[in-house]
């Protein structure tokens, strides 16, 4: 129940306040609701999304939400979450058994004591931490930049819940950043980056909510037996405990579902407006620099032949990427990727997020979406995925031979007609306009996959034909665009295309064709249409 007299310096609790903004799944009427309230909401199904939340502060908000739901169900004996939000406040109070009033919730508490994802540090004076922030984005992971046309400081009006949320996005997913400032345990390495990826219903907040609560009450057990994790006794809110910046929590004393943090921070209250207050520290707030980001997380994949925790580079997640985690055996998925136990309609998607970290600066955010029918699902989870892993490697390497085939066209013609020509300035030319090519083809590559892999197995054959010479006119509409920025005197005009055209097409029909696949439906062609024109001859 809310408190009455709440203790002296605690503002803005979440238990009790109506600090986070939300909007409905029936209408988007924009809602205000407590931690509690907001939990049962999502329980209920009926949050649509939360209108202050940046893109990139998405996967943070729903795994911190995720993650603490299950400890709170699990602490409880729970294997449903409740949709009455007095459940919840009971819950989530029973965390804190030494904060009864609730300090450890709130976004501002006396330093002493723990506030939300804000460790306590007793016996310091945080008015001495140099490191000022008035606006609610200083706070955030980003380092901005170009890529993200962010600039940094501007949220000076900020409510509660851009605090929240910059607040749960420093804490659970920044990496490195100078001497003093340690990142997460939860990734590989200092400049790498926090992947949210899993298999997830379409649909709102609540119904992917949900589903990954579920897996982790589900598989906390296992996860604490292949991690060694503290399965009964571990730490699981670890802003909690206090810290004075020198040392390190042991992995081994941890729960397997830990909410973690790694900076030093405290949210402090001017008037009725918020601010914060930074400092480093020694060491990191996790041990957990050898395990290469391997923790256990439920919605990281784990590179099987390098034993280290997916890092998303600048790229994102393009096609390859993202066809070896849907059909590839190169990953250990986590817990969130599932693709049995649903029903069989079941309308599902990868969903595969992430803020790309580098060296003092970002490399933006990347988001992408892969619908998975319940036929490719099917396929995908049995022994057929292997079968449907090949069909996606037939088409990566048909993409890449296509593309390469391209570029040598585009050298040519823009040497004039002559390959011998080629120099720098002409090569990065060529590969300026080929590069459209395989960024149409990354975003049509997977409905075309998912075509063939569901096709019957004697209609598969004419399907990729059918894509292959898709391929090959798309490369060609690409060449032929380019050639207006191609030589200008006629004469050498003529020559040119004629010489580019001429390789394309000839790589596509010569003795070793770069597409054989195509090269003998052109040859079959050939032999079926010879007696048609010997008759034709002899008439």
């Amino acid at each position: 129940m809310p408190h009455d007299t709440p203790s002296p310096g605690l503002r803005w609790n979440l238990l009790d306040e109506t600090l986070i903004r939300w909007r409905c799944v029936a209408r988007g009427e924009l809602h205000q609701s407590s931690l509690p309230s907001l939990l049962a909401a999502l329980a209920a199904d009926t949050v649509r999304d939360f209108p202050a939340l940046r893109p990139h502060q998405r996967h943070p908000w729903h795994a911190f939400l995720a993650q603490l739901a299950a400890i709170a169900l699990h602490r409880a004996g729970q294997v449903e979450p409740w949709t009455e939000s007095a459940d919840w406040h009971a819950a989530l109070l029973a965390l804190t058994p030494g904060d009864a009033d609730g300090a450890a919730w709130c976004l501002v508490a006396p330093s002493e004591r723990p506030a939300l994802l804000q460790p306590p540090v007793p016996g310091e004076r945080v008015d001495d931490w140099k490191n000022v922030l008035h606006a609610a984005d200083e706070l955030d992971m980003l380092v901005t930049s170009k890529n993200h046309d962010l600039k940094g400081a501007r949220a000076h009006r900020a409510e509660p819940d851009d605090w929240l949320f910059a607040l749960v996005s420093l804490q659970t997913q920044e990496g490195f950043l100078g001497a003093g400032n340690y990142g997460i345990s939860r990734m590989n390495g200092g400049f790498a980056s926090r992947p949210g990826v899993g298999v997830a219903p379409v649909g709102a907040w609540g119904a992917r909510w949900r589903a990954d609560v579920q897996t982790l009450l589900a598989q906390r057990d296992a996860i604490g037996d292949q991690q060694g994790f503290a399965v009964d006794t571990g730490h699981a809110l670890l802003w909690l405990l206090p810290w004075a910046g020198s040392d390190s929590l042991a992995m081994a004393s941890l729960d397997p579902l830990y909410i973690e943090i790694c900076r030093r921070v405290r949210l402090m209250a001017t008037g009725d407006r918020l601010g914060a207050r930074v400092t480093g520290s020694k060491a990191a707030r996790v041990a957990g620099k050898d395990r290469n980001g391997i923790t256990g997380d439920a919605w990281t994949p784990v590179d099987a032949a390098d034993g280290k925790a997916l890092t998303v580079s600048g790229a994102g997640f393009e096609y390859k990427l993202m066809a070896e985690l849907l059909t590839g055996g190169r990953f250990t998925q986590g817990a969130a990727w599932r693709l049995d136990g649903w029903p069989r309609d079941a309308r599902l998607q990868l969903v595969a997020q992430a803020a790309v970290r580098g060296q003092g600066k970002t490399e933006g955010y990347h988001e992408r979406r892969v619908p998975i029918s319940p036929k490719l699902r099917s396929r995908l989870a049995g022994p057929q995925r292997v079968a449907v892993a090949k069909i996606a490697e037939q088409r990566i390497a048909a993409i890449a031979a296509l593309r390469k085939l391209l570029w040598s066209s585009l050298v040519i013609l823009f040497a004039n007609g002559d390959g011998d020509d080629r120099n720098d300035s002409i090569s990065d030319k060529a590969g300026r306009f080929a590069r459209p090519f395989e960024q149409g083809e990354d975003a049509r590559f997977f409905a075309g996959l998912a075509l063939e892999a569901e096709a019957e197995e004697a209609d598969a054959p004419a399907l990729r034909v059918q894509w292959l010479q898709g391929l090959v006119e798309r490369a060609e509409r690409v060449l032929e665009q380019a050639f207006d920025a191609g030589p200008r005197s006629a004469m050498q005009r003529y020559k040119a295309r004629a010489a580019a055209l001429s390789r394309f097409h000839g790589a596509l029909r010569g003795a070793k064709p770069v597409l054989p696949d195509l090269a003998q439906h052109y040859a079959q062609q050939r032999r079926d249409a010879a007696p048609e024109l010997q008759g034709h001859h002899h008439a």
